[in-house]
């Protein structure tokens, strides 16, 4: 091999390896590689046609990020994936892969690509795991027009706990986006109004609650740095729901007790309430929350 082809070689090689796979055709022209020589290397299979002027490097293996590298790379410099691509990119969303969603720079038609032009200059983006992808915020702005209330305000408590994302970020982008489609549902979930239930054991607490005309808490928020399952910030009361699953090993039994401790040191009555006594005890439930709740009502 001459010296010319392994130097190439080298660079398509790093290339690739930071950007899962897959290069674009400025950028071998970059590294020196000719229009005659990307022919040849897709006759051999050397390099492999993912969209227009962008390239696998000698694999189709199935791979997400790869696709989601490719159709950044194909929409041109100061592209973003976005939208639903972007909110599995983060891992804020479950289940199968959504197809590539872009905002470009520049209007963009690509086969197998959703493109949005970003319209006011400003794109909130940010680099997650090699890729270009919109800011936290800004897909769940742009997340809002898409999911229903309750699924909305479980992305928005992920972005929270993942990522440290607070309800004034997500406000700054909506005020520079105020009729976003789902803006008044996202400003709800970021002002507390919407209860966050992650389990079917918080759900069916807050049920029972409900069906006893007891007063609902605030549902996975943050109290004195750590999220709590239920509180009642003007009874000052804190209460846990503990699932054998998550809760049987020594990690989460030191865990549970330290929780306890800062509830009651910032002044909070402290309960805990497992599967059983949801479920299969209630009335013994509800009895103690609603003497405690009396105890402790607001001045």
């Amino acid at each position: 091999m001459r010296h010319h082809d392994r130097t190439a070689e080298l660079e398509i090689a790093r290339i690739a390896d930071v950007q899962h796979g897959v290069v674009a055709r400025r950028q071998l022209f970059d590294a020196g590689v000719t229009r005659t020589e990307i022919r040849e290397r897709l006759a051999s299979g050397a390099l492999l046609l993912e969209f227009r002027g962008v390239y696998r490097v000698g694999h189709r293996a199935p791979n997400t990020d790869a696709g989601y590298m490719a159709a950044v790379l194909a929409c041109g410099d100061g592209a973003l994936l976005s939208g639903q691509a972007a909110s599995y990119h983060f891992r804020l969303v479950r289940g199968l892969a959504p197809p590539p969603h872009v905002t470009t720079a520049t209007e963009r038609r690509i086969e197998g690509i959703t493109t949005r032009q970003a319209k006011s200059g400003v794109f909130d983006g940010t680099t997650w795991r090699g890729i270009p992808v919109t800011t936290v915020a800004r897909t769940l702005v742009d997340l809002a027009a898409a999911l229903d209330e309750s699924e909305l305000a479980r992305v928005c408590h992920e972005a929270g706990v993942r990522y440290r994302t607070s309800p004034a970020e997500v406000e700054r982008v909506l005020d520079r986006r105020p009729s976003s489609p789902g803006a008044a549902t996202l400003r709800r979930i970021l002002r507390g109004d919407v209860h966050v239930t992650l389990s079917g054991l918080e759900r069916q607490f807050l049920k029972l609650l409900g069906s006893h005309d007891l007063p609902l808490p605030v549902t996975n928020r943050l109290a004195g740095g750590r999220y709590v399952d239920c509180r009642w910030p003007e009874h000052r009361l804190t209460v846990e729901l503990d699932s054998y699953r998550y809760h049987h090993s020594r990690y989460a039994w030191e865990k549970d007790r330290r929780r306890e401790r800062e509830a009651r040191a910032r002044g909070d009555e402290f309960r805990r309430y497992s599967w059983g006594d949801v479920f299969e005890s209630p009335a013994g439930t509800i009895a103690d929350l609603r003497a405690v709740l009396a105890s402790r009502r607001p001045a």
